[in-house]
């Protein structure tokens, strides 16, 4: 069987330190061992890089290592991505003010991903952008591709 592409946003990578909120760190260092182990093909865009570069130290160095543990593949963002991007601005899927969400999912579709993983309910994970993406990807000839967050990948409920 073929490995699920899956598109990573960078609320994912922040999440495997984020001691304030053990439930989602321990769900997302549940999912990096399995993309560890091979089980999916990873997609970052480098807008994921950029955003990580923000991070204060030592939580920037701390994330580095966890990204050298694991395989991917880096899209660049060209103007087919803020062209694709514009189009969620210009249907109302998302503001403005959220146009890097915009351009993360728009990495995620021209890379013919099967699923975005995020954290962000507000712009991402959400009803609304999910039927928006479905919407803007059969327009314009993409791949439909699920929408979820990492505790909904590796399975729900993950106590021993």
């Amino acid at each position: 069987m073929k490995k699920l592409k899956i598109y990573l946003d960078t609320s994912v990578v922040s999440y495997l330190d984020a001691l304030d909120v053990p439930e989602k760190m321990n769900d997302t260092i549940s999912l990096w061992r399995q993309i560890q182990a091979g089980m999916y093909e990873v997609i970052f865009s480098e807008l994921v890089f950029d955003e990580l570069s923000h991070c204060l130290e030592p939580k920037r160095s701390l994330l580095a290592a966890y990204l050298q543990k694991i395989q991917f593949e880096i899209v660049k963002s060209d103007i087919n991505a803020v062209e694709l991007a514009s189009k969620f601005i210009d249907f109302g899927v998302l503001r403005e003010k959220s146009f890097d969400d915009c351009r993360h999912i728009a990495a995620a579709l021209l890379s013919g991903c099967d699923i975005i993983v995020s954290w962000n309910f507000k712009h991402i994970v959400n009803a609304k952008t999910i039927k928006g993406t479905k919407v803007i990807a059969a327009m314009e000839g993409y791949k439909d591709v699920i929408i979820c967050s990492p505790t909904m990948l590796i399975g729900g409920d993950n106590e021993e």
